[in-house]
């Protein structure tokens, strides 16, 4: 019996080596005694947005343990800010209450994300020595005689999303585009509804909260769909992504030099289809716990690798952010409204601080600005073109598509890599020594890595018509057809599955 208690006490501590993740048994405990009470619950939207907020607020405290505080003080902030943006008629005013939501959220983010990069920066232009200071370390030292590191500040899970998440929501409503939630208890399920809490989609309220105040609905398909969702996000992500990761591509990006330029570019191709799978895996799974749960996530992946141009890449990937960057910064700066100069500056400016978004890190800012400069390049070629499209043929599409994908591939060496000299190593061996002798080799010693980047790419890269094709069998098969597929899956997950923990590549920004 004392062995049960320590168990559960265990479990409903925090421990930064347990957090709840999709992908460890003990979230599926976690979700199998929530879905053992919402049996209760779901019929009643208050009951059902308190239970939830209860159990998304647990979730959040067991990935980043106190940090579920921020994420209180971000909700009740904006909560309130969205009141007062709503009853007030004087436009200044209006504008004043927004301001400070924005002014709030950013400064928390940044605090925690960019301390670092602003004190270096800092120092390297005018050669002083400051150090970043954990202000509120040290003001919970005080207060309750903790014993935090002030010289440490750490990145809370998912305060990227759900600051991106809570500006646009006080932003539609000053907008009125949105209506402002009356109820903190709705407005808190909102903001930290567990399954795409800490990784996404960026959730608008304008999508989301409506449906605080309908009635549960699951249909049998969209229970057969929210169960492929979860199978599928799970093989992307175990089967395809850790394994890719562990047994290749962390090798060589961890020492470039080690490996030929060959090794190098198959390691580059493997970090594209491994940061897909891992992201959309995850998003896959949001989506089918959510909807499991009776709420609809907004498409966030489109086989992104199958783009014709870096616009459509940007059409078919991480579109909730693409999507903000686009409502909330690119065209708030002017989009393309102030001439066709300050329209490539405004595209410049929003993916470098897209870049920025991810990271406080030069190589970051390299991969906005690669992405930037090829968005501006490409509306200028329609600009200058507008009448050449490459749906014309088949070999265009390809060479359009092949184009695209391997500048794509170019920006995730500066995203993945361990610096920027390290990136620019990777880059040095495949233009110099990509060893061609030893191709052969390569390929024999790799077989199983690089037949399952094969297969990955080959369904990624599948007709839509395919995809719908098995996607529909499995949603129209029996239960018993299900759950044989699904146990099946299991056994596939737990003879590849890694011994150690392997976080979500997205919890980290």
């Amino acid at each position: 019996m004392t062995s049960v208690f320590k168990h559960i006490a265990s479990f409903l501590s925090y421990s930064e080596n347990s957090p709840l993740i999709f992908t460890e048994g003990s979230f599926w405990i976690f979700f199998t005694i929530l879905l053992a009470g919402y049996s209760f619950v779901y019929r009643t939207n208050f009951l059902r947005s308190l239970y939830l907020l209860i159990f998304s607020l647990f979730f959040y405290y067991k990935s980043s343990g106190y940090f579920f505080f921020l994420l209180i003080f971000s909700t009740v902030c904006d909560y309130v800010l969205g009141l007062l943006i709503s009853k007030s008629q004087i436009h200044w005013k209006r504008k004043l209450y927004v301001a400070i939501s924005v002014f709030i959220n950013l400064s928390v983010l940044s605090f925690f994300k960019y301390s670092y990069f602003f004190a270096d920066s800092l120092n390297s232009l005018l050669g002083t020595k400051y150090e970043a200071f954990n202000f509120l370390a040290h003001w919970a030292n005080l207060l309750v005689g903790s014993n935090f590191d002030v010289a440490s500040i750490v990145l809370p899970v998912g305060i990227s999303f759900f600051t991106f998440q809570t500006i646009s929501y006080t932003v539609d409503v000053f907008r009125r585009k949105v209506k402002p939630v009356t109820n903190i208890i709705d407005f808190g399920f909102y903001v930290s509804f567990f399954p795409q809490l800490v990784a996404g989609p960026i959730v608008r309220a304008a999508e989301f909260i409506p449906q605080l105040y309908r009635k549960y609905n699951l249909s049998q398909r969209e229970f057969g769909y929210a169960l492929f969702l979860i199978l599928n996000g799970l093989i992307k992500k175990i089967v395809i992504s850790d394994y890719i990761s562990l047994n290749f591509v962390d090798r060589v990006f961890a020492s470039p030099l080690s490996f030929s330029g060959f090794e190098n570019l198959l390691a580059t191709y493997g970090y594209s289809i491994q940061i897909y799978c891992d992201f959309s895996g995850y998003t896959d799974m949001a989506t089918g716990l959510a909807l499991l749960l009776g709420f609809r996530l907004p498409i966030n992946f489109n086989s992104p690798y199958k783009a014709l141009n870096i616009t459509d890449f940007w059409h078919r990937w991480h579109i909730s952010l693409s999507s903000w960057l686009r409502d909330y910064l690119y065209i708030p700066l002017g989009g393309n409204r102030k001439g066709k100069v300050m329209t490539y500056v405004n595209l410049m400016v929003t993916m470098l601080l897209g870049g920025l978004w991810h990271g406080a890190n030069i190589r970051f800012v390299v991969w906005g600005a690669i992405h930037g400069v090829s968005l501006a390049l490409h509306k200028l070629w329609m600009q200058l073109f507008p009448h050449h499209r490459f749906r014309s043929s088949w070999w265009k599409r390809f060479l359009t598509a092949f184009f695209t994908f391997h500048l794509v591939c170019l920006s995730w060496i500066f995203f993945r890599g361990e610096s920027m000299s390290m990136a620019l190593d990777m880059i040095r061996q495949i233009g110099t020594r990509f060893g061609w002798q030893s191709v052969w080799e390569v390929l024999a010693s790799y077989v199983p890595v690089l037949s399952l980047m094969a297969i990955a790419y080959a369904v990624h890269w599948f007709p839509v018509k395919w995809k719908e094709f098995y996607r529909g069998t499995f949603i129209n098969s029996n239960i018993v057809a299900k759950l044989a597929i699904a146990l099946l899956v299991a056994i596939i997950i737990f003879q590849t599955k890694s011994a150690e923990l392997q976080p979500f590549i997205y919890f980290r920004f």
